[in-house]
């Protein structure tokens, strides 16, 4: 078993990694003056008596609310129903009792808008489950204050669209808060990620499965800052870059780490350090029997990488992501998500080429040329072995077709925003009163709007122009999506990368034990759109194995490739197959 990192520790470790949190955000504090133009001084006082948003009062009685402990206080919730108006003076017909809460967010804490983590109680300060504006019962909730996102609606839009993908993300209900008196704005009510029949729906862990098949699940780990309280974890044994000080942080959140004990950890702690090593040292990754199909629900790791990519999100990978793996009995495999956390993302950052609609965010991070000398939050070092697979990538494509009809489509997404908008419409007038940010560049923002209207309307546009690029350069291919990679077939994998403008590779294996002579001669051609053979890079007897070839396009390469289509077909001892590859100068 790892040496877990106590809680102690880990406050340590937060807090040399907030001190340094992104060069982008160092400039601007070292640089900047926060004066009102940096954050934009709220006004005292915002005229408030109704709403078409249920409305949430919270009184601390005089209270202070604290980052990394919660504090006792009262809530009520005004909620007259659908379409119904909430007036500030109707009773609390939702919610009215006792909740504990405290600050939430790392670097969101240096904005004056404040989110908070609250959590329903009893009388007597214990969990209360409760449900809160129509979402399913629960203790644990979070108040999220879009700030530096204008439109109000990154986050709430991309959890819609992992739950239309079929994936859980958490609920959210747009609402107005009145904290101590005092108008604070608009927020949205989400739920906490949780384990739960209606949340992340995994066996429930006691403190006596400690073996068998108990013990195997369900647990929930993050990669993430170790903000807020009761947190602990263990560091991966493999950096994520050779060059880098530090390995990632695995945390326990469900089991909470003070509720996790000693033989679970061992148990999570090994069964995510076995996929490390196999991504580490196999050299077949994509092998059925010991590569990440053994550890990895395939479509859930795809589809996960699809919502990131759609977004562009700088913090993906390496900030917020979330694993779950529920009992062997249930499923043996490890789930990547639920998503969260994405109001850097639809360009609204001015780092790691966050505001570009082009590029795979998930290899841009993955190179460490482009990582701030400052960063303390890297990405695994297996993300990029995994979608650089192409066996991995035939599933993101084939996932991306399943969902690029129906869930991505621009004009639908377009009507969410509109909708959110018009839902906002009075509201939002509210909110910038109180938090005049409209027209101010405000931290990492890439585009700065002068008006609600220019920010959605540059949100919309820029999500079109990224869904555009996703379709445009697509990996993976239709013909090999569940090609059997085991040692005993003929395989020809799709070309990586494609398109491609100067060189790709093309991956093909010849099977061992197969009834036929050891060795094959294996002919590998490419022909042009008209069927016209245009080169043979492999014609040759070749022992069992997995080979690699090399396609350039480079000026003294004997292939003479312009822009275009083309095909690929691999022969040998009775097997044939093509692909479809594609050059873009």
């Amino acid at each position: 078993m790892k040496t877990s990192i106590l809680l102690t520790e880990l406050k340590k470790f937060s807090f040399e990694m907030n001190k340094l949190h992104l060069s982008s955000l160092l400039i601007f504090l070292s640089s900047v003056v926060l004066t009102a133009a940096a954050f934009p001084a709220a006004p005292d006082s915002v005229t408030f008596t109704s709403s078409n948003l249920p409305i949430i009062v919270i009184n601390t009685h005089g209270q202070e609310i604290p980052d990394d402990y919660k504090i006792t206080a009262d809530m009520g919730i005004i909620y007259n129903g659908e379409g119904l108006r909430n007036n500030i003076t109707d009773p609390y017909n939702n919610y009215n009792g006792k909740i504990g809460i405290e600050i939430r967010g790392s670097s969101s804490q240096m904005f004056p808008k404040k989110q908070y983590s609250v959590e329903t109680r009893d009388a007597s300060g214990n969990d209360l489950d409760v449900s809160l504006l129509g979402m399913p019962t629960e203790a644990d909730w979070i108040l999220f204050a879009p700030y530096n996102d204008k439109s109000l609606m990154r986050d709430a839009i991309v959890y819609r669209l992992a739950r239309d993908m079929g994936r859980y993300a958490s609920r959210s209900k747009y609402c107005e808060v009145v904290l101590n008196g005092q108008y604070v704005g608009i927020y949205v009510l989400f739920e906490k990620i949780k384990r739960d029949a209606n949340r992340v729906n995994i066996k429930k862990m006691e403190a006596t499965d400690v073996s068998g098949d108990a013990v195997t699940g369900g647990y929930i780990i993050k990669i993430d800052k170790t903000d807020g309280e009761n947190n602990a974890g263990w560091v991966s044994d493999y950096f994520p870059f050779p060059q880098s000080p530090r390995g990632v942080l695995y945390q326990y959140h469900v089991p909470k780490p003070d509720e996790i004990v000693a033989p679970q950890k061992v148990y999570i702690q090994d069964k995510i350090s076995d996929f490390e090593t196999a991504m580490r040292y196999s050299n077949n990754i994509a092998d059925t029997a010991n590569g990440y199909p053994k550890y990895l629900d395939i479509n859930s790791f795809a589809d996960f990488v699809i919502i990131n990519e759609v977004a562009k999100n700088v913090d993906a990978y390496r900030l917020s992501t979330y694993l779950y793996k529920d009992r062997d009995s249930r499923n043996p495999k490890i789930f990547a998500g639920p998503v969260w956390d994405f109001n850097l993302a639809f360009g609204n950052a001015n780092y790691y080429e966050g505001w570009l609609t082009t590029g795979w965010e998930i290899l841009h991070l993955s190179d460490w040329n482009n990582i701030s000398p400052d960063e303390y939050f890297y990405i695994p070092f297996w993300w990029k072995k995994l979608f650089e697979d192409p066996a991995f990538q035939n599933v993101i494509y084939a996932r991306w077709q399943l969902f690029k009809n129906n869930v991505f489509v621009p004009s639908r997404i377009d009507g969410i925003a509109d909708s959110v908008a018009l839902l906002l419409d009075e509201s939002k007038t509210r909110n910038f009163i109180k938090w005049p940010v409209l027209g101010v560049w405000v931290w990492p923002n890439w585009f700065v709007g002068q008006s609600y209207v220019a920010e959605v309307n540059w949100l919309k546009a820029w999500i079109r122009a990224r869904i555009l690029w996703i379709d445009q350069n697509m990996v993976g291919g239709p013909s090999s999506v569940d090609e059997d990679n085991s040692p005993g077939r003929f395989v020809l994998e799709q070309n990586f990368p494609n398109p491609f403008s100067r060189e790709t590779l093309i991956r093909y294996q010849v099977p061992e034990n197969s009834g036929r002579e050891s060795v094959v001669r294996v002919t590998l051609k490419l022909y042009n759109l008209l069927g016209q053979e245009i080169a043979v890079p492999v014609d040759e007897e070749q022992a069992p194995g997995r080979y690699n070839v090399k396609i350039s396009t480079a000026e003294n390469n004997p292939v003479d490739l312009m822009s275009g289509i083309y095909f690929y077909t691999l022969t040998a001892g009775g097997y044939s197959a093509s692909r479809k590859m594609i050059v873009i100068y």
